[in-house]
C-alpha cells in the first residue's frame, strides 16, 4: 500500500489530533477522509481533437456520528489549523465526555487491490492519446454505414485517498477510472439518428488498445444496421424480454435503490418491512459487488474504512440484506456491507450501490423469446425516472425488437416502459444463463454522484406497460 500521507502534509500523529478533536464533545465514531483527485479530458469532434482540459481537487472531510445523526465538515486546505477547525465543526452534533484514539491503535487495513494500474499515463502521453482518438474516428467513419460525424471523449480520473477512523482503521488507496465515450451521428437521406456507447474501467492507459476500438466499432455497426428501419410498436400491457447487460440499469434504478438501508431505516422504501421474506421467484439472486477486478463500481475499501465485499441482497427470491453504511448497520445491529460512499471529500458517506447485478438462471435467451406470443425484446435503455418509495418507474428504450409468435421480427425504438420495481421483480418468470455486466459509464445520482456499474441476464417479465403508438 503506497503511503500518501506526504501528499497531504500530515502524519499519523496529526490524524490522531484531528480525530481526538472531532470526538472532543463526545460521539460514537469519527473519521477523516483525505482526497487528491486529478482529471484529464480530451474531446474529438469535427474529425480532430480540439479540446483538452485538466483539473485537480484537493482537501479533507471530517465525519462524526452520534446515534443516527451525522456531523460533517470539510476543508480545501490540509493545514492543521483548518483541519482542526473542520473537526470541531463536525463535533457540534455531540455533547458529553471526550473520546480519544491513540497512534498505537492505528492499524493499516489489509486488502487485495482490485484495480492495479498496469501502465501509467506517462507511458501514454498526450500525443499518443490524440492519435488513439483520431484512429478511432477514422475507423468509425470508414467502417460503419451512415456515420457522418463522431464525437469522442476520453476522461482520465485518478484519486488518491487517505483515511483513518476512531476505531484505528487506516488505509491509503489509489482509485483510477478511465472512460471512453462515443456518440455517432448517422445520416441516411433526410433522416438523422445517433448511437452512443461507452466503456469505463478502473484501469490505467492499458485500457486503450486495439481490442477496445474493435469492440466499440462492432457494437456501433450492429446498432446502425437497423436504426433507420426501427419504428414505435403499438402500446399496451405485454410480456417484455429484457436483454442481458444494460437492462441492469432498470435493476439498479427501480429495485436497487429500494434496498439501500437509509431508505429502509427511514421507512421510505417499499421493502422496509420485507427483510427475510420472499419477494420474487426462487430463481432470482440479486448482488451488489465491490470486488470485480477493474470494474467501475468496485472499491478496495469503502469511504468509511470497510473492506470491499460482495453482498447478496436477494438470495433465491428472499430479501436477505440491505446495503449498509455505518449508521444503518448500527441501527439494524448488523455489520456494514462496504456501501458507505461519497462523491468527494466535500460529502459525508451514505449507502450507495457499487456493481449491481442479477446472477444467472437456468435457461437460454432464445427459450425466453420462444415462449412469448406477442411482446417486445429490449436491450438498450437510456434515461428514466423512479419514485424510490413506491418504486414506480418510467424508462426510455432506445432500441429493441417486436416478438411475434416466439421470434424477433421488426426492430423498434423510442419506447417508454412503465411499471413498478417491486412488482416487476416479482413478475420475472424466467431467468437466462447469460448474465453480463455492462461496462458503460454509468453514474448514479442520489444527492451525490458516484461511479457504478450494473448487469443482468436476459429475463422475461410477464407484463409491463409499453408506451408506443396508438
Amino acid at each position: 500500500m503506497e503511503n500518501y500521507l506526504p501528499l497531504f502534509g500530515v502524519s499519523l500523529e496529526d490524524i490522531q489530533k484531528i480525530i481526538t478533536s472531532a470526538l472532543s464533545r463526545g460521539g460514537d465514531y469519527a473519521d477523516v477522509f483525505f482526497e487528491y483527485s486529478t482529471s484529464d479530458e480530451l474531446t474529438l469532434r469535427d474529425n480532430e481533437v480540439n479540446s483538452v482540459e485538466s483539473s485537480a481537487d484537493y482537501g479533507a472531510g471530517v465525519q462524526v456520528l452520534k446515534g443516527g445523526r451525522t456531523g460533517y465538515a470539510y476543508s480545501e486546505s490540509t493545514a492543521m489549523s483548518d483541519l482542526l477547525r473542520a473537526a470541531r465543526t463536525a463535533s457540534g452534533i455531540a455533547s458529553g465526555e471526550a473520546g480519544n484514539v491513540n497512534v498505537a491503535d492505528i492499524k493499516p487495513l489489509e486488502f487485495k487491490n482490485r484495480y492495479p494500474i498496469l501502465r501509467n499515463w506517462d507511458e501514454f502521453p498526450l500525443s499518443a492519446r490524440r492519435t488513439y482518438l483520431q484512429e478511432f474516428n477514422d475507423r468509425c467513419i470508414a467502417g460503419v454505414p451512415f456515420v457522418s460525424k463522431v464525437i469522442c471523449n476520453l476522461a482520465i480520473d485518478d484519486s488518491r485517498i487517505v483515511f483513518c477512523n476512531s476505531e484505528g482503521d487506516f488505509f491509503c488507496d489509489r482509485r483510477p477510472c478511465t472512460t471512453l465515450s462515443v456518440s455517432c451521428i448517422l445520416t441516411k437521406g433526410d433522416k438523422t439518428d445517433n448511437i452512443t456507447t461507452s466503456r469505463s474501467f478502473r484501469m490505467g492507459s492499458e485500457m486503450l488498445d486495439a481490442a477496445l476500438q474493435d469492440e466499440l466499432i462492432k457494437e456501433i455497426r450492429e446498432k446502425s444496421g437497423f436504426i433507420f428501419e426501427a419504428r414505435q410498436p403499438k402500446g399496451g400491457d405485454m410480456p417484455v424480454v429484457m436483454g442481458s447487460g444494460s437492462s441492469g440499469i432498470l435493476l439498479h434504478e427501480a429495485i436497487g435503490h429500494a434496498f439501500e438501508a437509509d431508505f429502509n431505516r427511514k421507512g421510505v422504501s417499499i421493502f422496509s418491512d420485507r427483510m427475510g421474506k420472499k419477494i420474487c421467484s426462487s430463481k432470482i439472486n440479486v448482488v451488489d459487488d465491490g470486488t470485480i477486478p477493474a470494474n467501475r463500481g468496485s472499491l478496495n475499501v469503502d469511504d468509511e474504512g470497510v473492506i470491499g465485499q460482495k453482498t447478496y441482497m436477494v438470495t433465491r427470491g428472499v430479501l436477505t440484506s440491505y446495503l449498509h453504511d455505518r449508521i444503518s448497520a448500527a441501527h439494524y445491529g448488523v455489520a456494514p456491507t462496504g456501501n458507505g460512499r461519497r462523491e468527494s471529500f466535500r460529502f459525508n458517506p451514505i449507502p450507495r450501490m457499487r456493481a449491481t447485478y442479477m446472477e444467472d438462471g437456468d435457461c437460454t435467451r432464445e427459450e425466453l423469446i420462444h415462449s412469448v406470443k406477442h411482446g417486445i425484446y429490449v436491450d438498450n435503455f437510456t434515461n428514466g425516472q423512479v419514485e424510490i418509495g413506491a418504486g414506480d418507474f418510467t424508462f426510455y428504450v432506445k432500441s429493441g425488437f417486436l416478438i411475434e409468435d416466439g421470434r424477433l421480427t421488426a426492430p423498434i425504438k423510442d419506447v417508454n416502459i412503465i411499471g413498478n420495481g417491486p412488482e416487476a421483480l416479482a413478475d420475472i418468470v424466467e431467468v437466462a444463463a447469460d448474465s453480463r455486466i455492462d461496462d458503460g459509464a454509468w453514474t448514479c445520482g442520489k444527492d451525490q454522484y458516484c461511479a457504478v456499474s450494473c448487469g443482468m441476464p436476459s429475463v422475461l417479465v410477464k407484463s409491463l406497460t409499453v408506451g408506443g403508438s396508438l
